[in-house]
């Protein structure tokens, strides 16, 4: 028989959280998530304040969640930091990312770009695309992002050496960063012989088949035939579909159009997602908003990419132009498509910025494409409609049982968010990472930081 600690002493409290908690769990402090990321059968918990955030306390226990709890916040407290569960981003270029310094696009045009992508690709090695892909995949996992969709360069001399240190990627980062790799080629390469033992080896790699629809559209049937094609080997093989689509200002909407009636009428049995869509935001609206609903009923999804697209496109004589090409985002999510938004380049021809940063683009879509975070559909893209789309295990909701992720934000309210970029902690399986280097003090700076002394 032992007896008591005396109340109040160390020992005494430490054996009253022995009693109280099973071993091993632990409680976060308070925290303030979206109500759309916290489980809707907890019923106990508030619908959230102005701005959808609900303050809880959440217990952990060998990486999963063990309790999720209110915590009220109560007058002269200190708010509680803004929280969300790990984002995914759907679109990325993992194989050409880092190259702009190489091969740079100072014109920020779609023809350049696209001539020095073919550049770079030329010269392109295996161990280029490792290193590249390292320091991408360890930002990322370090910003927050749990998930990654990379198309990949897979026509030409880039082809092999691009798929060849992806995939050794995906095996390094399997268990902690989903990583799914889409074979990027002309449409009509899928019709070729040797189209369809690139299929074979990418599905046999457990990837998706995807290709460029337009812009520019010809007059005449082959891209109809070639695409038709694609979604029969597709099905076939049992590979999802990931197109580049309309990615320009030409005849708005015409590839998402022939797409959705193709599919209309041969149906498709795995699932097509229309990467870019951006011109069809150039079309009237009531035809728009009929595009929308035949997408959703033919059950195509969507990825758009506001910082490429706005980077390249709407060049004229030398001026922006008032219309800018981007997917008609919240039209679709009204139509029932699933949307999704994605980092597409990182600081390569297509776009000299980027860093794989989720957090940085939603601060970017919440200006530029009217994503109030606040809302459910406003950070859906995000998360949960991302997550979805490519098909995920977890929906980014938090339960019990789930896991113990989080990224939580130097910021106390979606508009402190917006407000300027913040200092992030991110949470994995129930333990910290260190942080992004991005948040280290800058040597570039350091001979200006203010010395002490004499």
């Amino acid at each position: 028989m032992t007896t008591p600690a005396p109340a109040g002493t160390a020992s005494a409290i430490a054996s009253a959280l022995a009693n109280t908690f099973p071993p091993g769990r632990r409680w976060l402090p308070p925290l303030r998530l979206p109500r759309a990321l916290l489980d809707p059968s907890l019923t106990e918990l508030p619908a959230g304040n102005g701005e959808g955030l609900v303050t809880v306390r959440l217990a952990i226990d060998a990486g999963r969640i063990d309790a999720i709890e209110a915590s009220p916040e109560g007058p002269g407290q200190a708010a509680a930091p803004l929280a969300i569960t790990p984002p995914v981003d759907a679109h990325v270029h993992l194989d050409k990312a880092f190259s702009w310094s190489a091969f740079p696009n100072q014109s920020a045009t779609m023809a350049a770009a696209l001539a020095a992508n073919g550049r770079e690709a030329e010269q392109r090695t295996a161990d280029q695309v490792l290193q590249r892909g390292e320091a991408a995949l360890d930002r990322a996992w370090r910003y927050g992002l749990r998930g990654l969709r990379s198309h990949v360069d897979s026509a030409g001399p880039a082809a092999e050496p691009s798929w060849q240190a992806l995939l050794e990627l995906q095996q390094r980062w399997r268990g902690r960063l989903e990583l799914q790799l889409v074979a990027l080629v002309p449409i009509a390469f899928w019709s070729s012989p040797a189209g369809l033992e690139l299929a074979r080896r990418v599905a046999g790699a457990g990837g998706l088949l995807g290709g460029v629809l337009g812009p520019p559209f010809r007059r005449s049937a082959n891209d109809a035939d070639h695409l038709l094609a694609l979604l029969r080997l597709a099905e076939r093989l049992g590979c999802p579909v990931d197109l580049h689509v309309d990615e320009g200002s030409a005849a708005p909407g015409a590839g998402v159009a022939l797409l959705t009636g193709l599919v209309e009428r041969q149906g498709c049995g795995v699932p097509v997602t229309c990467s870019h869509a951006s011109s069809m935001g150039l079309l009237p609206l009531e035809p728009r908003i009929r595009l929308a609903e035949r997408m959703a009923a033919a059950g195509l999804q969507v990825v758009a990419l506001p910082t490429t697209n706005f980077w390249l496109l709407g060049h004229q004589d030398g001026l922006t132009t008032p219309e800018r090409p981007l997917a008609p985002i919240r039209l679709l999510q009204q139509a029932g498509v699933p949307v999704a938004l994605g980092g597409d380049n990182v600081q390569d021809p297509w776009y000299p910025g980027g860093d794989f940063d989720p957090i940085e683009l939603l601060r970017f879509a919440a200006p530029a494409a009217q994503l109030a975070p606040w809302r459910r559909l406003g950070l859906a893209p995000f998360t949960g409609a991302a997550a979805r789309l490519m098909g995920l295990d977890w929906d980014g909701v938090l339960r019990l049982g789930s896991p113990a992720d989080l990224v939580v934000l130097g910021a106390s309210s979606w508009s402190e968010l917006l407000a300027r970029p913040p200092q992030r902690r991110v949470l994995r399986a129930g333990e910290w990472l260190e942080p992004p280097a991005a948040e280290a003090p800058q040597p570039l700076l350091t001979p200006f930081v203010a010395r002490v002394g004499p």
